[in-house]
Parts: C-alpha cells; sequence; structure tokens
C-alpha cells in the first residue's frame, strides 16, 4: 500500500491563515465582544481556535486555496494514494473545507484542548503511519518537525529561512513556490494610486492664489505624503475588515490580501507601523490643528470601515466628508482660512461621486439578477432610481454653489475678472451630466474619482476648468 499524502492547510493548501481568519471575522461580527477572545486564550490556545472557529462564519468557498497544492493534491489522488488533511487549524474549520473540497480520505486537526501543530502533529502521523511512513505537505518551521519524519517533503511558498532548513533534512522531494512579486502585491494593498485624491490638500492653497508662496509647495508635498501614509493605513484595515465581503466581489476579490498573495499577519503589523510613522511625523513636522483633522479623518474612516459602509445614506455621507477632510487639512497645514462656498461645493460634489459609486455596485448587483440587499451595504437593486435622482441633484447643487461663489465680494477681491469664472459652470455641468449618464449605462468604474483620473475626456475638462480659473484670475 502506498504511502499517504498528508497535507498542511495554513499556508500549505490555504494561501491565509484559519486564526487569524476567524479572528478577524470574529471581530467584524461582534464588536462589541472583541475581549473574549483573551479570555480564551487564558485556557490554551487550542481554546482560542475552537472559540473563534465556532463564534466566526467564514464561506470556504471563497477562501483562497492554493492552486498547485490542489493540482498535486489532485494528481496523486489518481494515482490511488490516500490523501490527509493535518491542520493546527480547528476541527469543525477543517471538516468545513474538506467537505467543500470533497478530496480528503482523513481529517486531523485541533481539538479537545489539543493544538495540533509542530511536534504534537508530528506525534499524531508516526503513531498513525509509522516513523517515515507518509509524505507531507508543508510550508512553516512548525512543519520542519513533521518534515523529520515524513518518507518525502513538498516545500510550498517557504516561510524566510524554512527551505534552507528542509533542504537539510535531505528528504525535500519537490518546492512548489507559487508566490508572485510581494513588491507589487503591497504597492496594490497600500493603494499609492489612491494618493491622488490627496491633491485635494493643495485646493486650500490654489483657491487661495498662494501656491508659488515661499515654502508652501515644500510644506504641500510633506502633508501630501503624511496623509497618504495614513490613508494606506486605513486600506490595509479595511481590506482586513473586508475579507468575506471582498472574496465574493467580482474585482475586489483580487486585492492582496483576498486573494492570499500577502500574509494577512504582515497588513496587520504594517497597519499601526504606518498609522504611528504618521502621527510623529505630523505631530513633528506640521501644526497641531493639521493633526487633529488627520485624527479625525482616520477615526472617521475606521468608522465608516467597521460600521458606516453598512449604513444607508450615512455611507456616503462619510465619503463626502472624507474628501472634504482632505481639504480641511490642507487648510490646517496653511494656516489658510476655509470658505463656505469651499466646503459647500466639496460635500455635493463628493456625495454625487460617493452615490455613482453605489450606483455602480448596485447596477452590478441589478444586472446579475440579485434582489436582496447588497453584500456589506444597505442597498437593494430597487434603489437604483433614487440614487441616481439624488446624486445628479448633489452635482448639480455643486455647479450652482460655483455660480453663487461668483457673487461673494471676497471672489472679486482675488480675481481680476470674476464673471469669466461663469464659463466654468457649464464644463462642470458637462461633466457632472457625462459622469451619470455613463454611470445610469454601467460603464462607470467602481472608483468614480479613479475614472476622472484615466478617462481622457475628463482630463480635458478638469484642464478646461483650470484654465477658466487662470483667465479670471
Amino acid at each position: 500500500m502506498s504511502r499517504p499524502l498528508v497535507v498542511d492547510l495554513d499556508g500549505t493548501l490555504l494561501k491565509s491563515d484559519m486564526l487569524l481568519e476567524t479572528g478577524l471575522a470574529y471581530v467584524r461580527q461582534s464588536l462589541t465582544g472583541c475581549l473574549r477572545p483573551f479570555a480564551w486564550l487564558t485556557s490554551g490556545k487550542a481554546r482560542l481556535k475552537e472559540g473563534l472557529a465556532q463564534a466566526s462564519d467564514i464561506d470556504v468557498a471563497v477562501l483562497p486555496y492554493n492552486p498547485a497544492v490542489l493540482q498535486l493534491i489532485h494528481t496523486e489522488r489518481e494515482k490511488g494514494r490516500m490523501i490527509v488533511l493535518a491542520t493546527a487549524s480547528h476541527i469543525c474549520v477543517a471538516k468545513r473545507i474538506a467537505e467543500y473540497l470533497n478530496v480528503f480520505d482523513q481529517v486531523f486537526a485541533t481539538q479537545d484542548g489539543v493544538n495540533l501543530s509542530s511536534h504534537r502533529k508530528r506525534e499524531l502521523l508516526v503513531r498513525t503511519y509509522g516513523e517515515k511512513g507518509f509524505d507531507y505537505v508543508g510550508n512553516s518551521k512548525d512543519d520542519l518537525e513533521v518534515w523529520s519524519s515524513a518518507h518525502r517533503a513538498y516545500v510550498v511558498d517557504p516561510e524566510w529561512g524554512v527551505r534552507k532548513r528542509a533542504f537539510g533534512l535531505g528528504n525535500v522531494e519537490q518546492v512548489l513556490v507559487t508566490c508572485d512579486s510581494r513588491w507589487h502585491a503591497w504597492l496594490k494593498a497600500l493603494r499609492i494610486h489612491q494618493w491622488l485624491k490627496n491633491i485635494l490638500i493643495v485646493v486650500p492653497l490654489i483657491t487661495a492664489h498662494q501656491l508659488w508662496q515661499g515654502g508652501a509647495l515644500a510644506l504641500a508635498v510633506l502633508a501630501f505624503i503624511l496623509f497618504g501614509l495614513c490613508a494606506s493605513s486605513v486600506y490595509l484595515l479595511n481590506d482586513l475588515v473586508d475579507l468575506a465581503d471582498d472574496r465574493h466581489h467580482r474585482s475586489k476579490r483580487l486585492r492582496p490580501f483576498a486573494a492570499g498573495r500577502i500574509p494577512i499577519l504582515h497588513g496587520m503589523l504594517a497597519c499601526p507601523v504606518l498609522l504611528v510613522a504618521t502621527f510623529v511625523g505630523a505631530s513633528l513636522l506640521l501644526p497641531w490643528a493639521f493633526t487633529i483633522t488627520l485624527a479625525c479623518y482616520y477615526l472617521l474612516t475606521v468608522a465608516y470601515s467597521f460600521w458606516l459602509k453598512r449604513q444607508m445614506a450615512l455611507d456616503v455621507i462619510a465619503l463626502a466628508l472624507l474628501y472634504t477632510l482632505r481639504i480641511i487639512a490642507g487648510a490646517m497645514a496653511f494656516s489658510l482660512e476655509l470658505t463656505f462656498w469651499l466646503l459647500a461645493f466639496s460635500m455635493f460634489i463628493f456625495l454625487s461621486l460617493a452615490l455613482v459609486k453605489r450606483y455602480a455596485e448596485l447596477h452590478e448587483a441589478r444586472k446579475k439578477g440579485s434582489e436582496g440587499k447588497t453584500r456589506g451595504r444597505g442597498y437593494y437593486p430597487a434603489d437604483l432610481e433614487m440614487i441616481s435622482a439624488m446624486g445628479a441633484a448633489s452635482g448639480y447643487l455643486a455647479v450652482m454653489v460655483l455660480a453663487m461663489y461668483i457673487h461673494d465680494p471676497a471672489t472679486a477681491r482675488l480675481y481680476s475678472h470674476p464673471q469669466v469664472i461663469w464659463l466654468a459652470c457649464p464644463v462642470l455641468l458637462f461633466w457632472i451630466t457625462r459622469v451619470w449618464m455613463l454611470t445610469h449605462r454601467g460603464q462607470m468604474h467602481d472608483d468614480p474619482v479613479m475614472f476622472a483620473v484615466k478617462d481622457k475626456l475628463s482630463l480635458l475638462t478638469g484642464a478646461a476648468f483650470g484654465i477658466v480659473f487662470w483667465v479670471a484670475s
């Protein structure tokens, strides 16, 4: 009889860690009970795994499985080999995964207070199959103990230093490396391209006609970078909290954490590091008012990630506020006075764009025939018409605010020919109308701001808008 092929789960068959997966799912589902896991941990790691596994709801069908390991399993199974899942994850999670994949003949996992990792796993496998009586597929330093008693070792995406130590055992049959460039994955996870939104920080400088005065531009670059680091920290947190929803989304399922391209633990460590660096830099290099505004932005974003994004109306208002807070932060960084017109224009225009984003999501859901509430949101596909009405109205209100701004006495002091600004109104009307028409036709990107950055006609419209104000000044 051929030796069984024993396969590890976390980091091997699965490009993730079920302890962290269940932990994040538990925090999202029961934020008020987030101290309970610490009580479970006092009774041991096995009790913690049991508590989290039983209290959290994980959809095993969308977890990031490693296709290379699945292919290895199917190949060996066709040869008639016995396939065994042996994991330190809790038995209830392991069994659900085994039932879904339907490729395992036997399952060993953490249960009855015994954490099945490292030497405990090795001892169980040796008792069951004998010394050198099985082949083992793993990835971590804990698996070195098991490989030492295995006949053949299969090493999958090894942790740092594990590959060399595994080869030292002298029984490595194959190394499977499936991870792509971590640098590219991190750039995507940090959403560096989204930093373009932080250009809003310089809007107060531009509207006050002080962009080229003194060291304003250097200060703007510093504020831009610090705001970007803070935003990236929030993006990481958002992606970790939204793992379940992202994996059910047509495009978000490809995000680095949802797809298993970056370990969840690395994201959990990077998030506070970026946050600390941001606030230390802001408190030392910029006015306190900027730091306080940055803190408000962070707190609002955290509230959005955990709760507000699932609340009808509150979610889009929060998004509009987050964009407006960038403008407020810019004013605080340069010690400039905020105007009613700028804040009102910002809230209306970004509320319209936030509603564009929701419309695009709901349009996709309706196209798929869904009638229930959109996953992770507070809307139904039947809300499409109402959302489009509110969104278009908000965009046109932004144009009205711009028109009223022309008659403000302060405007006459800033511009030589303030009446020229009237030309900006039809330009903005055209752009808002076009955006909503494209959205209605289902041609809008999930993020309308990024759409505007990539769309040639939007860029031309923006240039025309800027030229109007330049001529007026």
